[in-house]
């Protein structure tokens, strides 16, 4: 029997298989839910049961106890016969204004380095001026369609595949980050749909799992991140990414924003990455 999906609209007699889907996602027993959302276990097995409805409120704290993601949280509400309560809106939206005000500044703090903002499935949203002119360099980006998708981008044989090294270690890593840093920590249908269509590139293992282990090389080993290294004319460029995201968030586009900031790992790094801008620069003004 399949789970059931948490990011699909549900009947109210729908309600208490959900929570029960989320205490076990969570590994939380019914008694320890009821000490932390402070609602008596008794009332969260007639919730299970379907025996009882909890109030608006009451579902919200079971809810923030569980750390359901917001646009989960509306599926809750919807089950339970309430409305909506949390934003769907565009991430671009009006209410979005000053979000996406404070975005542009970090993108363009982070000059000459990439810099991207994503949504939950990896698309491209927003990127600073050196995020395109950084890929430019490998590929030319205004070949592949909009919305771009970043995972599709570095796992594409004819994508930035080819220039990066050690493939293993990274295609291992990046999927293991679509697990780590999915919202609340749910594989929904989407991000399933995703691993399987970068699985399905060549030379992916198909078996891997949140839980393998990640093998870092030699040279990587004493660093405290896994670089991500590009090649460019017979030289390597080794990257570490940061990744930030809205500290309270109260619309679902909000909760789903992420921000990727590439930085060079090494001196080196730092002073190819530069040159290479720069000399791809000068070739586009004599063409």
């Amino acid at each position: 029997m399949n789970p059931p999906n948490p990011s699909k609209k549900a009947p109210p007699n729908d309600l208490g298989v959900l929570l029960r889907h989320w205490r076990d996602m969570r590994g939380i027993s019914q008694l320890d839910l009821s000490f932390n959302a402070g609602v008596s276990q008794r009332h969260i097995s007639f919730i299970e049961s379907g025996r009882s409805v909890p109030s608006r409120q009451m579902l919200m704290d079971i809810a923030q106890t569980l750390d359901i993601p917001l646009r989960e949280r509306n599926t809750l509400l919807l089950a339970a016969g309430y409305a909506p309560m949390y934003s769907d809106n565009a991430w671009n939206a009006q209410e979005m204004h000053g979000v996406t005000k404070a975005l542009d500044r970090m993108l363009r703090q982070h000059e000459p380095f990439p810099a991207i903002v994503m949504d939950r499935y990896w698309n491209v949203l927003m990127t600073n001026e050196s995020a395109p002119r950084f890929f430019n360099c490998f590929i030319d980006m205004a070949a592949r369609k909009e919305p771009r998708n970043m995972l599709h981008l570095i796992f594409d044989p004819e994508g930035m595949r080819p220039f990066v090294s050690d493939w293993k270690t990274v295609a291992d890593s990046l999927i293991q980050r679509v697990y780590r840093e999915s919202v609340g920590r749910v594989v929904d249908d989407k991000t399933r749909e995703l691993l399987d269509a970068l699985r399905a590139y060549p030379e992916v293992e198909a078996k891997l799992q949140p839980g393998d282990a990640l093998k870092a090389d030699a040279a990587s080993a004493s660093m405290p991140v896994i670089p991500m290294g590009f090649i460019k004319d017979g030289r390597e460029m080794k990257y570490f990414s940061m990744v930030t995201s809205v500290g309270t968030p109260q619309t679902i586009a909000a909760q789903e924003l992420r921000i990727e900031c590439m930085f060079p790992a090494d001196d080196e790094t730092e002073m190819l990455h530069l040159q290479m801008l720069d000399a791809n620069a000068k070739a586009k003004v004599h063409t």
